[in-house]
């Protein structure tokens, strides 16, 4: 999508995903032209006031210069109203209409699949619907009023021009007419040097983002130089990149400069030649020349509105970009709820791949997990064990075979009832700004009392009560203001008082202090009750309080059953597991 009609099919896009910034075209258009009236309405009290109040044929009558005057004020004051209602529609449109487009960017980046989301930059996400979006803000409120100033100036004064005279007319737009030449060329390559501007724009963003975030990893490998040198990049590279779109911008605003002076010189030269030959009187010539630097105006701000409309096409090119990017994870056409209750787990024949692997990560897998049932999901790192449990909650669809909840096929599970019934909790508990109340809240907001209840009957009141509030302790941005331990106190929490009646834990207490492990452990036992609970272990203390055991291996299912029962299987895949754990948990004493 480049170039001048890449531009316009871009606009007619934006047009469809923000219907309100057309709707009243015709009025704000009119109140343009109402406006620019008052500036036409100059040059003609000059001349009336000239030819009839000074040059009259009785001598100057400045009562005649009054009354001229007098209109003119009344026209400006009416242009003044004009603008004013103009401007107040523009500001009052436009921030509607990209508001809507910040939520449909945000609402849609929640819709992707979670591996889509995890492949992109976090600050190139944010960028989409913060700074691309304000670019079209800048130029909706600034540069668009421009843009309707300049085209009801262009009609209005155009109009007069051809009234005073038509000859003078033509020399101006044959003086412009390369102008126009030159802009669209400017246009073409415009397009271009701004879309490489937003996206330097975005990569300079992620890095910024990655660097506060990752700072203490930073001081702690003594990497601030490194992470400097990346940022000084970046930062270069968006330099860069705007001082190529610049030069286009000045070359345009330079052409419209020239053509405006040498307009001003021929009407003057050619103006006096017509008013010795008695066709045109003083004022008339008086008039035109204000009138040809009001036409020149277009020109003149051409690079300004160039800048501001091709550095909007590009923040409208990567809005849409982002939302033709269809979301993997869809509601179904006819979708169903789920049963009540805890439910049992199937896989069906279930493979998976991610997008950018090489090969299957799970191959063929057939599983059935019993409904109220606790089992722990086992193997080594890179085994597959994260990826049923995506699969299960559905943040990815398989790329072959089935998932089934309670019998129902996860793919026509209504996704409002999958994410009530079906909680995941992660290896480390994101908190977000806020009291602690309303983090456990979060899934199912609670009251004071109710988030109370949940800690104690977790286990977890007397920790919470030791807090310097107590559950309405702010925990800070992403929880800092508690330990890793903590924090999966208010996950644990958090998933309980969603009511879910099917649990997967990414083993919660894989990063936690032995002491945490312990109160941890006792809470997400009370938490197993009466539902469903898949524990991706890492650690296989928690395999040896399940129901069942599933060992995973190279992404396929190759041995189930209890704890004991495996362990006791010599030279199998768990009993190797088994041992290895032993031996690291012995070094660790």
């Amino acid at each position: 999508m480049r170039g001048d009609g890449g531009m316009w099919h871009t606009l007619r896009r934006a047009m469809r995903l923000s219907p309100e910034l057309y709707q009243g075209l015709a009025v704000t258009l009119l109140l343009a032209i109402g406006m620019t009236a008052g500036r036409a309405a100059a040059p003609v009290a000059v001349q009336q006031g000239i030819d009839q109040g000074l040059r009259g044929p009785t001598g100057p009558d400045f009562g005649v210069v009054a009354v001229i005057g007098s209109v003119a004020l009344a026209v400006l004051v009416f242009s003044m109203i004009c603008g004013y209602a103009m401007m107040l529609r523009l500001f009052r449109v436009s921030e509607t209409a990209l508001a809507t487009v910040r939520v449909k960017v945000f609402r849609h980046i929640h819709d992707l699949s979670i591996l889509r989301v995890e492949s992109q930059q976090r600050g190139a996400l944010v960028s989409r619907a913060t700074s691309d979006v304000d670019q079209i803000t800048t130029f909706l409120q600034w540069n668009g009023v421009v843009l309707f100033i300049c085209v009801g100036q262009t009609l209005v004064t155009g109009a007069v021009m051809v009234a005073y005279s038509w000859q003078l007319t033509l020399v101006v737009l044959a003086v412009f007419a390369p102008v126009v030449w030159v802009v669209r060329a400017c246009m073409r390559n415009l397009a271009a040097a701004y879309g490489a501007v937003r996206e330097r724009s975005a990569e300079m963003l992620g890095v910024i983002a990655e660097s506060v975030v990752g700072a203490e990893v930073i001081r702690s490998y003594n990497a601030a130089d490194r992470t400097v040198d990346r940022l000084d990049r970046a930062v270069d590279a968006h330099r860069l990149a705007g001082q190529r779109a610049s030069r286009l911008t000045v070359t345009a605003y330079s052409v419209g400069e020239l053509a405006a002076g040498v307009a001003l010189a021929a009407t003057a030269v050619i103006g006096v030649l017509l008013g010795v030959a008695g066709r045109m009187t003083v004022g008339e010539i008086a008039a035109f020349l204000f009138l040809v630097a009001q036409f020149a105006l277009p020109a003149q701000v051409a690079g300004e509105m160039l800048n501001g409309l091709q550095n909007a096409v590009a923040g409208w090119r990567r809005v849409l970009d982002i939302l033709d990017v269809a979301p993997d994870v869809t509601e179904p056409a006819d979708p169903l709820d789920l049963p009540p209750g805890p439910m049992a787990v199937r896989l069906r024949g279930v493979g998976f791949r991610y997008p950018q692997s090489t090969g299957e990560v799970l191959h063929g897998i057939d599983l059935d997990i019993a409904a109220g049932s606790r089992v722990a999901v086992v193997g080594q790192t890179g085994a597959g064990k994260t990826t049923i449990a995506k699969l299960v909650t559905r943040l990815v669809d398989p790329t072959q075979g089935q998932v089934l909840l309670g019998g129902v096929p996860l793919e026509r599970v209504r996704l409002r009832s999958l994410r009530e019934r079906v909680v995941l909790v992660p290896q480390e508990g994101f908190l977000f700004r806020g009291t602690l109340a309303e983090n456990i809240g979060f899934g199912r907001p609670l009251g004071e009392d109710d988030v109370t209840a949940i800690l104690a009957e977790l286990g977890l009141a007397d920790w919470a009560a030791g807090l310097p509030d107590g559950v309405n302790t702010v925990v800070g941005e992403r929880g800092e203001g508690l330990s890793v331990g903590e924090r999966q106190f208010v996950a644990v929490a958090r998933a309980h008082a969603t009511g879910a009646d099917l649990l997967i834990l990414d083993e919660a207490t894989s990063a936690v202090d032995p002491a945490s492990e312990v109160r941890l452990r006792t809470a997400m036992d009370l938490l197993s009750r009466d539902r469903t609970t898949v524990t991706i272990a890492h650690r296989l203390a928690t395999a040896r309080s399940a129901d069942e055991v599933i060992v995973i291996d190279d992404g396929r299912v190759v041995q189930r059953g209890s704890h004991d029962d495996l362990v006791a299987v010599a030279g199998s895949p768990y009993a190797a597991l088994h041992a290895a754990w032993l031996t690291s948990e012995g070094a660790l004493r």
